[in-house]
């Protein structure tokens, strides 16, 4: 009995991952194009000489440039989600390689979250007067909300290695040839 083989038979796997990474895409810029927005209109609102702490200073300052970033990026996403879409293998490659990209800024942005949180808890318990006891159930809620983000974190970054492995299989490759 002979096999047949579809060569570039269209899954439903790629499909839905197109169409969810264009959803998600063009939210993200939307998001981006929003956000910078706020951000510029927050930098011309400031009064010169005024004492903002460090850390929003230097967030406000480098802010600009990451949501730049991030509506470049969500472009490129949405362009290759779009190749998906047509079967094209450059968008396939280029995908996965956005996916290990976005795997590895949200590991880095929850070690920033970390250190944003930890010193804003420091500085907040710091200059408020509570008794010890109370201090420590906030450290608990603190301690409480770094896991639920940790573990949100590294859920996210397995469901998109999950993604790229499906996209690295065989039997995916041969939608794209």
């Amino acid at each position: 009995m002979t096999h047949t083989l579809n060569v570039g038979a269209p899954s439903r796997f790629v499909t839905v991952t197109a169409w969810v990474f264009i959803v998600l895409a063009g939210l993200a810029s939307v998001w981006a194009l929003l956000q910078h927005a706020a951000v510029i209109s927050l930098a011309t609102g400031t009064v010169p000489g005024s004492a903002t702490p460090w850390m929003t200073g230097w967030l406000l300052a480098y802010a600009p440039w990451v949501l730049g970033a991030g509506l470049v990026l969500s472009v490129a996403t949405m362009a290759a989600a779009v190749g998906l879409l047509w079967r094209l293998d450059w968008a396939r490659r280029v995908f996965i390689g956005l996916l290990v990209l976005a795997a590895v800024a949200n590991v880095l942005g929850l070690w920033i979250q970390h250190e944003v949180v930890e010193s804003l808890v420091q500085s907040t318990l710091q200059r408020a007067p509570l008794p010890p006891q109370a201090a420590d159930v906030f450290g608990g809620f603190v301690t409480a909300a770094r896991l639920l983000a940790a573990t949100l974190t590294l859920g996210a970054c397995a469901l998109l290695v999950w993604i790229i492995r499906r996209l690295m299989s065989p039997a995916v490759r041969q939608e794209f040839a």
